[in-house]
């Protein structure tokens, strides 16, 4: 199954090109903040195998002001990397690889703990950190 082009974004990492997307619509489940929010990677030339990374927050459109975080380039690189050393092989047919980003990927990934935000009305706010 190939990523639809429109609304992809490119990128390089490590000298493979790539393309991202973060799907254009939340579904009813991502929504409600039910299931997380995702993108989809893959091979810019010759597509085969889709990368799907699931992080541990809800989509920014989210319907109940769960709290989010923005995809990044650095944050794609960064899951590229680590799909890349868990076997993923983008030149390769067959079914999508999921990758699951936990808090401490993330941390690692941002090289810190994430921003994360939390809609709120025409906006974001910042998320305070719990206190030690």
């Amino acid at each position: 199954m190939a990523m639809p082009k429109k609304g992809s974004r490119r990128i390089t990492v490590d000298g493979g090109d790539y393309r991202w997307r973060v799907r254009r619509k939340p579904s009813s489940c991502q929504g409600n903040a039910w299931t997380p929010l995702t993108f989809s990677v893959e091979r810019t030339e010759a597509p085969g195998n889709l990368l799907v990374v699931s992080l541990p927050c809800a989509r920014p459109d989210n319907w109940l002001g769960r709290r989010t975080i923005p995809v990044t380039p650095a944050l794609v690189a960064a899951s590229i990397r680590r799909a890349l050393e868990q076997g993923w092989d983008p030149g390769r047919p067959g079914r999508a690889m999921r990758l699951e980003v936990t808090e401490d990927d993330l941390t690692a990934f941002l090289g810190g703990p994430p921003d994360y935000l939390i809609p709120f009305l025409w906006g974001f706010i910042r998320e305070r950190p719990a206190s030690a």
